[in-house]
């Protein structure tokens, strides 16, 4: 192994699994947006964080608790190209100005693991070039 190897696996890191904590402030920045069912909140993530994942445990337990806390609310749809119904989700009107603040929490959270990563970028691209000096 060499140090170089070390900066590239936390270049491109691992994908992080959200905690139940974290899948609540998510999922409120999606509600926010319309109504999803589970598996495309878990495409979603994939699609615009793809450093980030979502299992489907802590997906389901995080539905359950906003429902148990009439956060939001679920109907039965059918989905074109699916071939069941699909449990559909919803944000309660009231719910709107706390949904936001959480989701504010989800932003800064997924844009402050977004940084950590570019400064390991640049301290490798410093190390590479002190790698290169050294050798000349």
């Amino acid at each position: 192994m060499q140090l170089k190897e070390i900066y590239q696996f936390f270049q491109t890191p691992q994908p992080r699994f959200l905690s139940q904590e974290v899948a609540v402030c998510y999922v409120m920045s999606v509600l926010l947006q319309g109504d999803f069912y589970g598996t495309e909140l878990i495409n979603q993530l994939e699609t615009d964080y793809p450093d980030y994942r979502l299992s489907d445990t802590i997906l389901q337990n995080t539905l359950k608790f906003l429902e148990s806390e009439r956060v939001l609310s679920s109907y039965w749809k059918k989905v074109e190209g699916r071939g069941r119904p699909r449990r559909m989700y919803q944000l309660e009107p009231q719910w709107s100005r706390q949904a936001a603040e959480l989701a504010r929490l989800w932003q800064e959270y997924s844009l402050s693991y977004s940084r950590r990563f570019s400064k390991v970028g640049r301290l490798e691209s410093r190390f590479t070039q002190h790698d290169l000096q050294l050798s000349n």
